[in-house]
């Protein structure tokens, strides 16, 4: 048998500080954190040690956001990994649970928002689909009113971290998992759209099935738009753990894609 190398070194809260403090984390600002903690190395104490360390570097009046998506509650005419037989649709929109902001789980989020999500005085958006969870003062904020029929747009947690010149943190992942570049699909004129549909929780605890028009959103071409993104210098990039961390204001990211995905993706569909 092989043996494994042992990693490096272990990574601690108070090195994940240091080297998030490094990075251009800003003590009292906001951050919104998409995390992949596998590629960091070991963490000594795993998620917490990231969230104890970014929790440190933001201080009391920081506010941390994380998404907590639940992709799943969705119309099961359009699932496709994997697709379901037509004939179980009546079934699963009938019996999907409501989502419930309060106990419904993330899914394909990652341990670190599912955290988040689960901390002590955690808020969370109830967007059925793509809803945030966030620890801090400017929580509510963030949160209140997150539309459903504009879910990624102006009545969205994404258009409320632009107001506040938040950042955008990217920790093992690069931005074709930065949600926020979708708030420039909504800033194209005239963007696609279609039909949506989600289980919702009802005020007296029971369920129903819920549908709106929303932009038909398209995360393809966004680590093409980041590399793009990354040659202007406006994206800081350090070590965290053993892996990568990318920093960017979430207002200098949105105003670059807007009209690079008007440029690029007219070219394409010319």
């Amino acid at each position: 048998m092989t043996a494994t190398a042992a990693p490096a070194r272990p990574h601690t809260r108070a090195s994940l500080g240091a080297q998030l403090r490094t990075l251009g984390v800003r003590p009292g600002g906001t951050v919104l954190v998409h995390a992949r903690l596998r590629g960091l190395g070991f963490l000594c104490g795993g998620p917490e040690a990231v969230l104890g360390a970014l929790r440190d570097v933001l201080g009391p009046d920081g506010t941390l956001v994380v998404p907590t998506h639940t992709p799943e509650n969705s119309d099961p005419a359009g699932w496709s990994n994997p697709p379901v037989p037509e004939d179980w649709w009546p079934v699963i929109r009938a019996e999907l649970p409501g989502f419930d902001p309060a106990v419904t789980p993330s899914r394909f989020m990652g341990a670190f928002a599912e955290l988040v999500r689960t901390w002590p005085g955690a808020r969370r958006s109830d967007h059925p689909q793509v809803s945030f969870a966030a620890l801090g003062p400017a929580a509510e904020r963030i949160l209140a009113g997150h539309a459903r029929a504009d879910m990624l747009g102006e009545g969205s947690p994404l258009a409320r971290l632009y107001d506040l010149d938040a950042d955008v943190l990217l920790l093992g992942v690069d931005h074709g998992r930065n949600t926020s570049l979708h708030l420039a699909e909504y800033r194209q004129p005239g963007p696609p759209r279609h039909r949506l549909g989600g289980a919702v929780r009802t005020a007296d605890g029971g369920r129903e099935w819920a549908w709106w028009d929303d932009v038909d959103l398209d995360e393809s071409d966004f680590a093409r738009l980041g590399t793009d993104l990354e040659a202007t210098g406006v994206v800081r990039l350090g070590p965290v753990g053993d892996g990568t961390g990318r920093l960017v204001r979430q207002r200098a990211a949105v105003d670059f894609a807007v009209p690079w995905l008007a440029r690029n993706r007219r070219t394409e569909d010319a």
